[in-house]
């Protein structure tokens, strides 16, 4: 907003307006301190809000608001309602978003406002390209992973879908870490249907299995990794166990490392730790602590002095934590 922008109340087209002033008691504990130009705006907004008027100018006055605080919500809702009682054109509107997501990228309002136009122009096509050039700018930002995982189910078109999973793994070579772009590959695996070619469900298990173990062994210490396995391994109610000779290296210092295969001989289904890792790696002695108690017995033992190693060695910040579970 710039500083010296004209009041509304100075506007002669707003002068059969009324303005409202906000409701406080004569001496509120708490004022906040809004700027003249949002008082002004707002006092205006109120005064339309009253008569019920939905105009060209009410959507000049809603945005005028929305630029000043994005997270109005009434102000939102108000011009949502005046678009669709205008007949407005959505295209012009989502051209605006596109400057307005931008601008307020955290702002949930700015996300909703959007899914309702779309709701209605029935076009998803541009918004992928649109997310992920917002991505560019914050990969980890809820409000715009959460909205294309809703574009993506509400419409629910093959053409969407087709490519997400690429999409994901661009995200993750880019920022092997970043567990938004994690939870979106369980969400396009395994929460929104079955897509062709995905039927064999084993074998997706099989091939999102080897895709997480290939991404722990570049980075042994990424809990988003780590994470994703397991939710792999409970979602298909598949036991830990199947996975004790993978983990098994990550769980040990260097110096107990198994020699690796010679020359460039890689095993896929159990890759060792890259070189230079820093091991032992917490998730995995966490990951074979719950092996041993699942397979009980003398092997409660095991677990018990995992844990025990992990409060008063490797995990020493979570302490309190493991003595606790």
């Amino acid at each position: 907003m710039e500083e010296d922008q004209e009041l509304f109340a100075n506007k002669p087209e707003w002068a059969d307006v009324v303005p409202l002033e906000q409701y406080e008691s004569a001496t509120p504990i708490a004022p906040i301190f809004y700027t003249p130009e949002y008082k002004d705006a707002t006092n205006y907004f109120r005064g339309i809000v009253k008569i019920g008027e939905k105009s060209p100018r009410a959507l000049d006055l809603t945005e005028n608001i929305i630029r000043q605080n994005p997270a109005h919500y009434s102000a939102w809702q108000y011009r949502y309602k005046t678009l669709m009682a205008l007949n407005a054109p959505l295209d012009v509107e989502l051209r605006l978003m596109d400057e307005l997501a931008i601008q307020y990228l955290k702002t949930y309002q700015v996300w909703h406002h959007r899914r309702l136009l779309v709701q209605h122009t029935r076009d998803p096509a541009p918004e992928l390209a649109f997310i992920t050039y917002a991505l560019q700018i914050d990969t980890k930002n809820y409000h715009t992973w959460s909205y294309r995982q809703w574009t993506l189910a509400h419409f629910n078109d093959a053409t969407l879908w087709h490519g997400e999973l690429a999409f994901v793994e661009r995200m993750l070579d880019g920022d092997l870490r970043n567990n938004s772009a994690w939870h979106h590959r369980f969400f396009v695996v395994f929460q929104s249907g079955i897509r062709e070619g995905d039927e064999d469900r084993n074998a997706v298990v099989r091939r999102e299995l080897t895709f997480a173990k290939s991404k722990i062994a570049i980075a042994p210490n990424n809990a988003s990794a780590w994470n994703y396995l397991r939710g792999v391994l409970d979602h298909s109610k598949t036991p830990y166990s199947i996975l004790r000779s993978f983990v098994t290296p990550y769980s040990v210092p260097p110096s107990e490392q198994r020699e690796a295969p010679p020359g460039d001989v890689v095993d896929l289904e159990d890759p060792l730790p890259s070189p230079g890792a820093q091991l032992p790696c917490v998730a995995a002695i966490e990951f074979v602590a719950d092996i041993y108690e699942a397979d009980g017995g003398d092997d409660l033992m095991k677990a018990i002095e995992l844990w025990r190693s992990l409060a008063h060695e490797h995990d020493t910040m979570r302490k309190k934590y493991v003595v606790f579970v």
